[in-house]
């Protein structure tokens, strides 16, 4: 993709956030727009299938604070006089080609250097500050090949998945079933029909860039006869129509570690999608959520959970069988233990990956029966009538000075 291309692009529009938008905003207007517009959601529709690539592209420039950076320096730069006018990127005035010596190539603003004697001779050129956006370097370096043709990174993908509290806990092994962009299967990915070859471009001989001459001007633009591309394909491939990517599903076996969080991103590398001209492919991150446990709940590397007990099991002290994810543990209660009271049981959390195991935290709560018999009734008087010289609010009234 040329810098014009890039530049022509909105990727702020694209998520409909602001420019100023937070790293937090900008990924939450990706995974809606994701998931509306995902192709397994959206089977054979070919409009949601170009928003999602479009989506994934804005969010793998905007979701890099290097890349954000430097798009939005590029359009700041560039906004308006520079790449304004049509036919190229004009808004020079008439000093720009004071002298007529060979007139002026725009192209040497992106390129390695400034010609010699110029300026900017010896400097990196205003390509080197959007090198890694635009695939290493600028528009004047077509006389080392296009930069089409130059090997590009894929792009990012990122999906979801969810599992079950005890995989999480112990880590399982879960299919993941993807329908995104990869590498064709019939060409191989080099978009030319089985038996045929893509050949070079002959107007830009492979440069991928052609010059106008306008007056003092030269100004480089992608060739108008392989798009940029620095080749022609004659015979394109009938399944990615000459794009050497096509959206097909796939299966990949995703190993989810032991003790992952809720909302964590898992990376598998390579797995996005697939790179350009021999570059490697984009990673692909896999969000997962963790459904709720209806007994235990999470505390870091501890579980928690609570254990309905008795009063008289408190007063007078008992032995409970707890459960824990791996089976049950008998666990002693002193008497005279309160109400809300946390106990440990050592190793029976979720594993660390430093080695070793957080802890079960048992929390004992007093279950006061809605109704009582006659028996039970009398026994509970004939106790409070032996404790009623033990009144638990005494405290208060020596705290109130009554």
């Amino acid at each position: 993709m040329s810098a014009r291309e890039w530049l022509d692009k909105d990727f702020y529009g694209e998520l409909g956030v602001s420019s100023d938008a937070t790293t937090d905003e900008i990924k939450k207007a990706y995974r809606k727009l994701a998931r509306e517009n995902h192709p397994d959601a959206n089977p054979g529709n070919s409009k949601a299938e170009s928003k999602f690539k479009a989506v994934s592209e804005a969010y793998g420039v905007l979701s890099d604070p290097e890349k954000r950076k430097q798009y939005d320096e590029a359009r700041r730069l560039f906004g308006s006089g520079f790449g304004g006018n049509q036919g190229g990127f004009g808004g020079f005035g008439s000093g720009a080609g004071a002298g007529g010596a060979g007139g002026f190539d725009l192209g040497d603003l992106f390129g390695s250097g400034a010609r010699p004697g110029g300026a900017g001779a010896g400097t990196g050129g205003i390509g080197d500050l959007f090198g890694g956006l635009f695939g290493g370097g600028g528009a004047g370096r077509h006389r080392g090949g296009s930069t089409a043709s130059r090997p590009q990174r894929g792009a990012d993908v990122e999906t979801e998945v969810r599992i079950d509290f005890a995989e999480a806990v112990r880590g399982a092994t879960v299919p993941l079933r993807l329908s995104s962009p990869a590498t064709c299967l019939t060409c191989h990915g080099s978009g030319a029909k089985a038996g045929t070859r893509p050949r070079t471009c002959s107007t830009c001989s492979g440069a991928g860039l052609v010059t106008r001459n306008q007056g003092a001007f030269a100004f480089s633009e992608p060739c108008p006869d392989c798009r940029g591309k620095g080749q022609i394909i004659d015979d394109p491939c009938p399944d990615c129509r000459g794009e050497g990517v096509a959206t097909r599903s796939r299966t990949l076996t995703v190993r989810i570690p032991a003790g992952v969080n809720d909302g964590q991103r898992i990376r598998l590398a390579g797995q996005g999608e697939p790179g350009r001209n021999g570059a490697a492919g984009g990673d692909l991150f896999v969000v997962v959520h963790v459904n709720a446990h209806r007994v235990f709940g999470r505390s870091g590397d501890d579980l928690t959970v609570t254990v309905p007990v008795t009063f008289p099991e408190l007063a007078l002290g008992t032995t409970l069988t707890v459960p824990t994810l791996d089976g049950k543990v008998s666990l002693k209660v002193q008497p005279g233990t309160a109400s809300g009271r946390t106990l440990r049981v050592r190793g029976k959390g979720v594993g660390r990956k430093s080695g070793g195991s957080g802890d079960l935290l048992v929390t004992l709560q007093v279950v006061v029966p809605s109704t009582l018999d006659d028996s039970a009734a009398e026994a509970l008087r004939s106790y409070a009538e032996a404790t009623a010289e033990h009144d638990p609010r005494a405290e208060w009234d020596e705290l109130l000075g009554r």
